[in-house]
Formats: C-alpha cells, sequence, structure tokens
C-alpha cells in the first residue's frame, strides 16, 4: 500500500480526468455536428433562394427581348404590307403614266381636221408604237399564237378546222388561225387569245 504522501494521486486524478475530457470532447463535437447541420439547411436554403432570384432575373430579362422582338416583327409586318401597297399603287401609277401619251396623240389626231387618208395612217400607227412602247414598259405581252400547238392556259378555241384544209397545213391540236389577240402581264393571261385549231 502506499503512504498518504499529502500530493494528489496524478495517475488516478488522470485516470478521473480523462473520462471527463472524452465527455467534454465528445460534447464538443456533438455540438459543433448539431451546428453543421442546422447550418447546412441554412446555406442550402441561400443557395437556393439565390438561384430562384437569378432565375427569376433571366426570366424578366428573356420577356424583355421577346416583347422586343415582338414588336420588331410587327413593325417588320406593317412595313411590308405599307411596301407591297405601294409598289401597287405606283406600278399601276406609272403604267398609267406611260398610257397618257397614247390618248394625247389620238386627242390631236381628232382635232385635225382635213386629214389625208395618209396622215391619218401614219397617225395611227405612230399611236400604235406608242401603245407598244407602253404595253413593254408594263411588261404587257401580246399573245399571236399562229402554228403553235394549242395552250389552253393562254388560248382560248372558238372553232375547230381540218388541218390539211389550211395552206401550209397545219398539224393537229395547233393554232390555224388567231381571231382576237391575246395579252400576258408578267406571265400572267390577261385576256387568252381567242383561236381556231386544227383537228
Amino acid at each position: 500500500m502506499s503512504e498518504p504522501t499529502g500530493k494528489p494521486n496524478t495517475d488516478e486524478q488522470t485516470s478521473a480526468q480523462a473520462p471527463e475530457g472524452q465527455q467534454q470532447g465528445a460534447q464538443t463535437q456533438q455540438e459543433t455536428e448539431q451546428a453543421v447541420q442546422q447550418e447546412a439547411p441554412q446555406d442550402e436554403i441561400s443557395v437556393l433562394k439565390a438561384a430562384l432570384e437569378n432565375a427569376h432575373h433571366e426570366v424578366e430579362k428573356s420577356k424583355e427581348v421577346y416583347l422586343r422582338l415582338a414588336a420588331d416583327m410587327e413593325n417588320l409586318r406593317r412595313r411590308t404590307q405599307e411596301d407591297v401597297a405601294k409598289a401597287h399603287k405606283y406600278a399601276i401609277e406609272s403604267f398609267a403614266e406611260s398610257l397618257v401619251p397614247v390618248r394625247d396623240s389620238l386627242e390631236m389626231a381628232l382635232a385635225v381636221e382635213n386629214q389625208t387618208p395618209e396622215a391619218l395612217k401614219d397617225g395611227v400607227a405612230a399611236t400604235l408604237r406608242q401603245l407598244e412602247a407602253a404595253f413593254e414598259r408594263g411588261k404587257v405581252v401580246v399573245l399571236n399564237p399562229v402554228g403553235e400547238k394549242f395552250n389552253p392556259n393562254q388560248h382560248q378555241a372558238v372553232a375547230m378546222v381540218p388541218g390539211d384544209s389550211v395552206d401550209p397545213p397545219v398539224a393537229s391540236n395547233h393554232v390555224v388561225a388567231v381571231l382576237q389577240k391575246g395579252y400576258l402581264i408578267n406571265d400572267r393571261v390577261l385576256r387568252p387569245a381567242l383561236v381556231s385549231v386544227a383537228q
């Protein structure tokens, strides 16, 4: 047995303190884990809130871009409609302007008294040239399809005749004679040509 010396036994103290220190260490570790666990949801919530705020901001930016694009498209559609309307208006205006000299020539011809037949014929020929020039500017083409194959999109058959009865003979389903010329404008039929067709 050991004698009491008045000094505390350090082995006993150490062994007594060790469980107490372990308890405090374990308690501190538990508190830290609890604090981390409590902070973790707070951090996640903060991150999620920030992400949500960013998403709202992106949505607002996208809405602004969409509204600007929609306004631009509407303005473009309106301008295009106006341009098409102006193009139609001025195309007709340009064609009508090219017909004015033809009318002037016809009025002058009627105003002249005591015209000779040759002068009248020359005046009509000059007026016809003016009209042809106006047609050319307006892209109006005369259809005079004698000898061509019958085209139901451009011709209107009013008579059928035997192909060998005309001189020179004409192949079947070809135009023998034009009774009234037709007209195209930009490859679209204004009036079909009235024709006789070989049988």
